[in-house]
């Protein structure tokens, strides 16, 4: 499913039109994003929790040149499913 294919099935579940269901889902992206931009993680109970993690840094290699290159630490987003995720 892409963005525009979850646009028209919130429309759809919500009766409402797309441009009003595409504003909301634009809000709801916009506000996850903005609070895992902060640091803090998103819990939505039964679908699953946005994380913020730290990776170190780490050694890695240029698998073009074989050169060996050092990955500098990052943070990364990671997604636990919840429990109504269950397939």
């Amino acid at each position: 499913m892409n963005k525009s294919e979850l646009v028209a099935a919130v429309a759809a579940k919500a009766e409402m039109s797309k441009v009003n269901a595409a504003a909301a889902v634009d809000a709801a992206m916009e506000a996850i994003i903005e609070t895992l931009k902060k640091g803090e993680n998103v819990q939505l109970i039964g679908f699953g929790t946005f994380a913020v993690v730290k990776k170190a840094a780490r050694q890695g290699m240029n698998l073009q040149t074989k050169q060996k290159i050092t990955i500098p630490a990052h943070k990364v987003v990671k997604f636990k499913a919840g429990a109504k995720m269950a397939l």
